[in-house]
């Protein structure tokens, strides 16, 4: 029969890793070493249920799981907290953050335990204004995601559009504003003004209820898709790409998107 292993044991080959006569690369490994490796991991996961591939999930989330643990190590050694501290931690919070289950109060939609969260978050960390909570937000989130976060708390806040046409006519405003940047060749209106425009586009998308982060990976797969196809198009008439004109790409373009 295979080997079942328990959290403990897991742990325990964790730190036996992290030894003097363990391996010499995970010795090595700091919190700081490790951030890309927990980013890494946790967009695997995300990439694994986007393609409902349960047995790479699965493996994934292992992955990710080994983050988790080399941190907790890592953070044992120096005696600052440890993977007890961690999952103590975890469980007191969703037992202090779920009322509605584990005490009298009542929730009866998904949208009244989101409101509850909010506010017993914010209490926790002891918020005074909603300037606190914008300054909490993570700035290691991707771009999109953490300006969607910046823009709702502001919303609650009551700074924020009246409508999607409002939305709109800001978003050609910032179009403008860029045009004109570009115009005088100077490099750092241009980035600002590039960043304001991406910034209004990603209060469209919420007006438009629409995920910014899901829309834009969804036409940079699109977008792949047709190249690829493109390419092999060009490749049955022994071309290359490169070779080509303007007019033939954009032909071999127009023809694929027709199909797709």
């Amino acid at each position: 029969m295979e080997k079942k292993y328990t959290f403990a044991e897991f742990m325990d080959i964790i730190r036996q890793l992290r030894s003097e006569n363990g391996c010499p690369w995970d010795r090595e490994q700091t919190h700081e070493s490790l951030r890309n490796c927990m980013l890494e991991e946790a967009y695997e996961s995300v990439e694994a249920i986007e393609n409902k591939d349960m047995e790479n999930l699965c493996e994934e989330l292992g992955d990710l799981l080994l983050q988790i643990a080399l941190h907790a190590a890592i953070a044992e050694e120096k005696n600052e907290f440890a993977i007890e501290d961690v999952i103590k931690g975890i469980s007191t919070k969703m037992i202090r953050r779920h009322p509605h289950v584990f005490g009298n109060s009542k929730a009866d939609t998904a949208e009244d335990v989101l409101q509850n969260w909010e506010e017993i978050k914010k209490q926790e960390k002891h918020e005074e204004n909603f300037s606190e909570g914008m300054l909490r937000v993570a700035k290691a989130l991707p771009a999109n995601i953490r300006a969607e976060k910046v823009q709702k708390k502001a919303a609650k806040a009551g700074m924020d559009f009246k409508d999607y046409e409002q939305v709109l006519d800001k978003v050609y405003e910032e179009l403008n504003e860029l045009k004109k940047a570009k115009e005088s060749s100077n490099m750092e209106a241009i980035t600002e003004e590039f960043g304001d425009l991406m910034f209004t586009v990603i209060n469209l998308s919420r007006f438009l209820l629409i995920n910014a982060e899901n829309s834009l990976t969804n036409a940079t797969n699109k977008f792949i898709n047709r190249f690829v196809d493109v390419e092999r198009l060009a490749a049955k008439e022994s071309r290359s790409l490169a070779e080509m004109s303007d007019h033939e790409l954009d032909a071999l373009w127009g023809q694929v998107k027709k199909l797709k």
